[in-house]
């Protein structure tokens, strides 16, 4: 059955209640859910959004996100990072994640004493899954004395082995630190050897650098961002550090989460191409006006797993919560506090491709 927007702008399918709770969500997800799937989202967001004050409940919603979620329930949205520091602040009770399965235990680090659900306990992440605690133990008898800096994307277990951890927003201020702290010229660098390499490639530090990579970014190559020139000429290319260093090289501008959505909001290009998930474009689109924005895209399995239903399911009956042990747990926070506690940047992070074409990165994969 098609459902249409009657004359009034309203969806006959849906009650009094439901339009007057959602109707400042639908001009932000219209151009990426229809009409009929408006119908049955709405409820559920309506419902969602019931629940979480019954609750007293957050949810922590992540760039990656489809849009009917980040725009529709997410009371906080943003990066890793920025949601690492949410999950610390917030008064509410419940954490409901947004996201993957070590998003979440980094909420449960920071905030042992509030509940932490994710809605799909399947919704993992390759990059995470590279890399043990095992394995960071084996590289610290590798290389004893030198500084261990790990990317968010990891298990707790891995963060518990870890000095401090970064994410692609501060991966370089974070590097320099650790050398700075630790009075070496090395840093290793764990578990994504892309942002590894572009890391590298901002810095004089030595990185050493683990073999691990996201399944979703390391798709890219430099082909794609020539056809996407070919047939878009004034289009204006983003891409993130996770990818390959010939795709950022190929690029315009490139920078984590956080700086590729500031970059958007503020240059307003008229046509861009933004180099990650699928669903972080479509985001922005429903925050900016007059910007096309073009493929290409991946989309992240595991991410995609987390819907508008799971995401209710979990909250009515509380279930999937994340539970991470005292002892790896006060290890990990340790290094989560860490990056934390740095001075923010300035602004968000982005990478120099000038520095980058002209520099020769010191590194090591291992």
């Amino acid at each position: 059955m098609e459902v249409d927007m009657a004359a009034d702008g309203t969806f006959p399918a849906l009650t009094p209640q439901v339009e007057a709770a959602t109707a400042a969500i639908w001009p932000k997800v219209r151009e990426h859910v229809t009409p009929l799937e408006w119908a049955a989202k709405a409820p559920l967001i309506a419902e969602i959004q019931a629940l979480k004050q019954a609750r007293n409940a957050v949810i922590l919603a992540h760039n990656y996100m489809t849009p009917d979620i980040f725009h529709g329930v997410g009371d906080y949205v943003g990066d890793s990072l920025g949601l690492a520091r949410e999950a610390q602040r917030s008064d509410a009770a419940v954490i409901v994640q947004a996201g993957v399965h070590f998003m979440a235990e980094t909420s449960k680090i920071l905030s042992p004493d509030k509940t932490v659900l994710l809605p799909d306990l399947r919704a993992g992440c390759s990059l995470a899954s590279s890399i043990t605690g095992a394995d960071v133990r084996l590289i610290k008898q590798r290389y004893p004395g030198v500084p261990v800096v790990t990317y968010v994307n990891t298990t707790a277990d891995v963060k518990a082995e870890t000095d401090i951890c970064c994410t692609s927003a501060n991966a370089v201020q974070v590097v320099e630190w650790a050398a700075r702290e630790w009075g070496t010229d090395s840093v290793i660098l764990i578990p994504d050897q892309y942002l590894a390499r572009n890391v590298a490639a901002q810095t004089d530090v030595r990185i050493i650098a683990w073999a691990g990579s996201c399944e979703v970014h390391e798709r890219f190559t430099a082909q794609d961002i020539a056809d996407m020139r070919e047939a878009w000429p004034e289009a204006e290319v983003l891409a993130h550090p996770e990818c390959p260093e010939d795709v950022l090289n190929a690029a315009d501008f490139a920078g984590s989460t956080a700086a590729m959505t500031d970059y958007v909001m503020k240059k307003r290009p008229r046509q861009v191409v933004m180099i990650t998930e699928c669903s972080m474009a479509s985001n922005i689109a429903g925050e900016v006006e007059g910007v096309q924005f073009i493929g290409p895209c991946n989309l992240c399995p595991h991410m995609k797993r987390i819907t508008l239903e799971n995401i209710r399911d979990c909250l009515r009956d509380m279930r999937h919560e994340i539970i991470v042990p005292e002892d790896m747990a006060a290890r990990a926070r340790l290094a989560v506090q860490r990056m934390i506690d740095l001075p923010p940047p300035s602004k968000p992070a982005r990478y120099d491709l000038v520095r980058a074409r002209g520099h020769t990165p010191a590194i090591e994969l291992i």
